[in-house]
């Protein structure tokens, strides 16, 4: 299948007083029309600047370095004037945000904001574009949206606020949606809701998906590949299945342990990943995860493997390449 979206050493940098931070650091990824993919990873490891990159949304002192690639059907999308970037922002490529509330300006009524998403790329008047922001209201499952368009977005639950953004989001039918942490701060039941109605629209408007988010069931529920990002890189890509089944990266191995589950007690804890991620404005040599895998030997400390493997699933980490020997008998 031809990707709809390749992303080719992607580096999104800040540049400041105190140094460059590499926040995105060579990041490679492939979607293909009606796909889903799953961006997963800790907090701070450039999952949602990633996403921004792609949209065109990085601020100064951030910038998309030259020598990135962002290729969208066909079109390459570094480089490209405001202008055009603004056809396709929306349009073509549209973005949930995580935090709903302050997403949606709370003095406008929800109509009102979903019929100015169409409004902004398509030439209709304000009566048409009302009748398409009720018809999208009620394409996510909003109870009367004849009346609920009239209200304001501190009279929604956090789930119908969600759902707002996504039906702002769908107002063009685009190619590519992406949803960067769709279900922060919901409860469970409506996460649920929340997830049924993405994958539902998936298939109804013949999307792809890119999920960005920390939780793995989210994941595990919606995505059909997986990429693993751990500071600034990919770590581990592949199909979901294979890849949480037998993960080849230890950190992937890692992020599947630390799982909450039944049955845990003072003998038999939570785990978790010791340490913390290093800072963007000094990683360290190597592979970036050695200071915190327990596998680690020389080699990891002083060259980063690149991203290799078979059968659609590809891994960049030395234990891989030398054997599982080594890693049995390996310490920190």
């Amino acid at each position: 299948m031809t990707p709809c979206l390749k992303v080719r050493g992607l580096r999104t940098y800040f540049h400041s007083g105190w140094g460059v931070a590499r926040a995105v650091d060579g990041v490679d990824l492939e979607l293909g029309r009606g796909r889903t993919l799953g961006l997963i990873g800790e907090s701070g490891c450039g999952k949602s600047l990633t996403a921004l990159s792609i949209m065109g949304l990085v601020d100064p002192p951030g910038r998309v370095e030259s020598g990135s690639s962002i290729e969208f059907e066909g079109r390459q999308l570094v480089g490209l004037p405001e202008a055009e970037m603004e056809h396709v922002r929306g349009n073509e490529i549209a973005m949930i945000f995580q935090e709903p509330m302050s997403s949606l300006n709370p003095v406008y009524p929800i109509g009102y904001q979903v019929a100015e998403a169409v409004r902004a790329h398509e030439d209709v008047n304000r009566d048409l574009a009302r009748a398409r922001a009720i018809e999208l209201l009620r394409m996510v499952h909003i109870p009367s949206p004849e009346q609920r368009a009239s209200d304001f977005p501190h009279q929604l639950s956090g789930g119908m606020r969600q759902r707002v953004m996504i039906a702002i989001a769908i107002a063009c039918r685009p190619h590519l949606l992406i949803a960067d942490e769709p279900t922060t701060a919901l409860d469970v039941t409506v996460q649920a809701q929340v997830l049924s109605l993405l994958a539902e629209l998936k298939e109804k408007l013949d999307m792809a998906l890119l999920l960005i988010t920390h939780d793995l069931g989210v994941v595990a529920q919606l995505a059909d590949e997986v990429a693993v990002m751990y500071a600034g890189r990919i770590v581990e890509r592949g199909p979901l299945p294979a890849t949480f089944a037998e993960p080849k990266h230890p950190y992937t191995e890692a992020l599947l342990k630390s799982i909450p589950a039944l049955g845990l007690t003072k003998e038999h804890p939570l785990q978790v990943i010791a340490g913390n991620v290093p800072s963007p404005l000094s990683w360290p040599e190597g592979c970036r995860f050695s200071p915190r895998c327990e596998h680690v030997f020389d080699l990891c400390r002083n060259a980063y493997p690149d991203l290799a493997g078979t059968n659609g699933q590809a891994v960049a980490c030395w234990l891989d390449r030398v054997g599982g020997s080594t890693r049995r008998s390996s310490s920190p």
